[in-house]
């Protein structure tokens, strides 16, 4: 079967970067069988990107590659790695964008793509995701060795990543990100919250904001009400029901979470 690419950009819907991107790994593996992560990563936002590509890429299957140009760094000294990472291969700048992937999963393999030989002819000092990793990409999906891309690397570039703290009958985390509908992720995973009760005793408090309960499901409170609950992603969610809370609330990335009971 034919391996699959994703790809994860921040180069939004409206710019032909994408498609130039699909277009030179077509051209050298016209059987690949591309598959849109995302492409709406804020602009250079590495973190973002880093988080996205933890929560998505291990629901592919087995050998699927993984392409991810969020490059604020793009022809400077910063390096594009190779990287094996559980059964999947990923391809992306070496800037924090595997970060959070080997924190759970530390690589089996860190190679830097250095040989020129697997890149296109004239390399853009603007454009490395269309002339460099690309076509490594589509090269990896016809069974090129990943040793033949350049020499081993023993680590990758790490991002700080803060966990939530656990002590007694308290819970400390943060905002880790915000969904599409505004929801508000935490860095507190439901592995935490466990022991912690579901009703009024456990009072969730989000920046100035405070919610009693952790519930299942969205309707189980009354619209434009504050909940806290167990998302899709496993970690304690905010959620304004029927609205966004990052606009409803003024909470981003970064705000403080506490659970008490």
């Amino acid at each position: 079967m034919p391996r699959i690419i994703t790809l994860t950009t921040d180069f939004g819907i409206s710019s032909p970067y994408v498609a130039m991107i699909k277009g030179v790994i077509l051209s050298i593996n016209p059987q690949a069988r591309l598959v849109d992560l995302t492409h709406a990563i804020g602009p250079q936002n590495v973190r973002q990107a880093a988080l996205v590509l933890a929560d998505a890429t291990h629901w592919f299957p087995p050998e699927t590659i993984h392409l991810a140009v969020v490059d604020p760094g793009v022809g400077t000294g910063r390096k594009i790695v190779y990287a094996r990472i559980g059964q999947h291969d990923f391809i992306a700048p070496d800037n924090g964008l595997l970060s959070r992937l080997a924190l759970a999963t530390p690589p089996s393999t860190i190679i830097t793509v250095a040989d020129p030989r697997f890149w296109l002819p004239a390399v853009s000092a603007t454009f490395h995701g269309r002339d460099i990793m690309a076509p490594v990409a589509a090269r990896l999906s016809l069974g090129l060795e990943p040793q033949r891309l350049g020499p081993v690397q023993h680590e990758l570039v790490q991002l700080q990543w803060t966990e939530a703290r656990v002590s007694e009958r308290r819970i400390q985390g943060s905002v880790l990100s915000v969904d599409a509908f505004g929801n508000l992720i935490t860095n507190i995973p439901a592995d935490a919250l466990v022991n912690v009760p579901r009703g009024e005793k456990v009072t969730i408090v989000c920046d100035e904001h405070e919610t009693h309960g952790i519930f299942s499901t969205y309707a189980d409170q009354p619209a434009m009400t504050l909940i806290a609950l167990i998302g899709s992603s496993g970690n304690l969610e905010l959620a304004i029901v029927g609205d966004s809370a990052t606009i409803m609330l003024g909470v981003n990335v970064g705000a403080p979470v506490t659970v008490a009971w």
